[in-house]
């Protein structure tokens, strides 16, 4: 069999042979994971035969016109053929080819801008949904509980609330608890639904410090979302939700029926819906269709559970946005999808069945990353009209004044690995970037909503610039704003990006300042004590060069703070990040509470309380010292 063949093979069907990797070495793909990984697309390479079947299958493919093609406004573009220019005007527009009709999406150059029309720096909070108290649930965070805080923040000089993803994940497994590991992002998760917009009183916040019980603190939301459902059973608006099922179509009808089939066969411990009886996996099997007709009440429940679930992310936005704020909450949208969730199983040929995604190996996972997570496939993308794509996003910004993408190189390229295999045995798959660049910036306008993209870790040459020139802002984080062992100075931040003092997989400020992450590393590797003390070591090294830094921008004056009174190190990094020349900043509000955990440690499952972590009890605001950060963060950035 030629190699050549099989790397010809690899290359059309979007695969990269050969990679570079963060120390700048060059690798090449062995041929073995190549015929995994195009086994897995769809195309066979075991023979010569199957390759030159499989190539002349891609370039049919690619023969044949996409139900939707991507333009830019004014654009001259050749699709089949034939030659169009784009018309000024954004928007989907339908359009003849030859005898075929098709849809052209045309987007404006760039998407909706971050930067205020009066030329102020803006200022934001991130936060982690659950974690909010008020509101309507007695356990956790829900969106009652954020539209409160949008107010609370609004009146502290705040436009923007980044909050953690708030996709649907298993409402029939309490324990999944990553907001990163969604069973869909087309949806949203019912636990954060507000059920007084239902008409039911809502649990008030039990006042309980510490760590969320998510099995019983779920147990008891789902019997409120129940009362809430028979509450409007008897009284709500039917013909609204009627429209909104029609709007949702079949995607949503699928999801629904998925949560009522996980459920039963969750409670047959059949975890997956891959180990469902064989009848069950197709959702338009006649067998699904029979099970959803006898169990349609169980139905009708989930398709309520979304529309209450929207209407109350709706109202946090519009809170936000009456009580002030110029862009309103910043939804999160993950990079994945997991491969036993509804997503997956309403079209499993428009995801990466029999692969999974995660990052090669780099300076800080030597043995690379693999997720346990798929994503949607480019070649379907282009099959089905990228449908996935478009719902994503729109559910993203349906509620939200701007969206974040995680993992933004994800438009452009993915590491896949073969299910089972190490996350070195993987290879970059390529996406089609200009479409889905395109798509994202109509999306934008459309909805009025900012974009921004991840963009941390390692990132191929030029496409930050890439992004910015479509409108698309970057991130920057302080622990990773650096020139050597140098904190870069504010001014000389990107404006096109957004600045941040940490992330919830980073540590806080006073976190870092006491080397709490240390501790849990160190806790949970059981790392040698010379290992411990070099880190230290680095670690007092580095809050001289952060102090440095403060005082050099006028954010800290005098010698630096002990490890054990990180205080003054917040209030100047808040002061410091605050202080940058980018369009928005966004303080974390564990760096407005001065709290020393963060709300997950990478690389952990259950050695670390990831996703748990309640703020203190009480309003937010009000706790010591909190309205002081708040206002240093604000006016560092009115300050010219």
């Amino acid at each position: 069999m030629s190699e050549d063949a099989l790397n010809a093979l690899a290359t059309e069907a979007g695969l990269e042979i050969h990679w570079t990797d963060v120390a700048g070495k060059n690798h090449t793909v062995p041929p073995e994971t190549l015929r995994q990984v195009l086994g897995a697309l769809g195309f066979t390479a075991g023979s010569a035969a199957q390759i030159a079947q499989s190539r002349a299958a891609l370039a049919e493919q690619h023969r044949t016109l996409p139900p939707l093609i991507t333009a830019w406004s004014g654009e001259t573009i050749t699709v089949g053929g034939y030659t169009l220019t784009a018309p000024e005007a954004p928007g989907y527009h339908h359009i003849a080819i030859g005898d075929e009709e098709r849809t052209l999406a045309v987007a404006p150059p760039r998407a909706f801008g971050i930067a205020d029309p009066s030329g102020a720096r803006l200022a934001g909070v991130s936060v982690q949904l659950y974690g909010l108290r008020g509101g309507h649930t007695a356990g956790f965070g829900d969106f009652a509980a954020l539209a409160d805080f949008a107010a609370e923040a609004a009146m502290r000089g705040m436009d923007a609330i980044a909050i953690s993803p708030t996709h649907a994940l298993f409402a029939a497994a309490p324990a999944h608890i990553s907001p990163y590991s969604p069973s869909s992002r087309a949806f949203l998760n019912p636990l954060y639904a507000d059920t007084e917009l239902a008409g039911v009183i809502g649990a008030q916040d039990d006042g309980v410090d510490g760590l969320i019980d998510w099995p019983r603190a779920g147990a008891e939301k789902f019997a409120a979302l129940h009362h809430a459902h028979d509450s409007f059973r008897a009284t709500g608006n039917k013909d609204e939700f009627r429209a909104f099922c029609a709007e949702g179509g079949e995607r949503l009808t699928h999801h629904a029926w998925f949560e009522t089939l996980d459920a039963h066969f969750r409670a047959q411990n059949f975890p997956s819906w891959r180990s469902w009886p064989q009848l069950y996996r197709d959702a338009s099997g006649p067998a699904v269709s029979e099970f959803v007709r006898a169990h349609q009440e169980n139905v009708d429940f989930h398709l309520f559970l979304q529309f209450l679930t929207a209407k109350s992310a709706t109202a946090a936005q519009t809170r936000a946005r009456n009580a002030g704020m110029k862009i309103g909450l910043i939804a999160d949208i993950a990079t994945g999808i997991d491969p036993a969730g509804s997503e997956a199983w309403s079209a499993p040929d428009d995801v990466l069945m029999g692969l999974s995604i995660g990052a090669p190996p780099d300076y800080f996972n030597r043995a690379g990353q693999g997720w346990g997570l798929t994503a949607l496939s480019p070649t379907a993308l282009r099959r089905n009209g990228f449908a996935g794509f478009l719902a994503m996003l729109r559910a993203g910004m349906s509620h939200a004044g701007g969206v974040r993408i995680d993992h933004a190189m994800g438009l452009m390229r993915l590491w896949v690995i073969p299910e089972g295999e190490k996350p070195t045995e993987g290879v970059y798959l390529r996406y089609p970037l200009e479409d889905l660049l395109r798509l994202t910036v109509l999306e934008s306008h459309r909805h009025r909503a900012i974009v921004i993209g991840e963009d941390l870790g390692t990132v191929p040459h030029g496409y930050r610039d890439r992004l910015a020139h479509r409108g698309i802002a970057g991130m920057q984080v302080l622990w990773f704003e650096r020139h050597g062992e140098m904190f870069i100075a504010p001014r000389h931040w990107r404006s096109d990006a957004l600045a941040m003092t940490t992330t919830h997989d980073l540590p806080t400020v006073a976190g870092w300042w006491r080397g709490r992450d240390i501790d849990w590393r160190t806790e949970i590797a059981a790392a040698t004590q010379e290992h411990v003390q070099s880190e230290r070591h680095a670690r007092d090294h580095d809050r001289r060069a952060l102090w440095s830094a403060l005082e050099q921008a006028g954010c800290a004056e005098g010698p630096p703070p002990p490890p054990d009174a990180p205080e003054p190190a917040v209030e100047g990094a808040l002061a410091f990040v605050g202080g940058t020349g980018s369009h928005l900043a966004l303080a974390a509000i564990e760096d407005l509470l001065a709290l020393p955990e963060q709300p997950n440690l990478p690389g952990t499952i259950d050695e670390h309380p990831n996703w748990r972590r309640r703020l203190p009890p009480g309003d937010a605001f009000a706790a010591p010292g909190a309205e002081r950060r708040a206002e240093i963060f604000v006016r560092a950035r009115r300050s010219s």
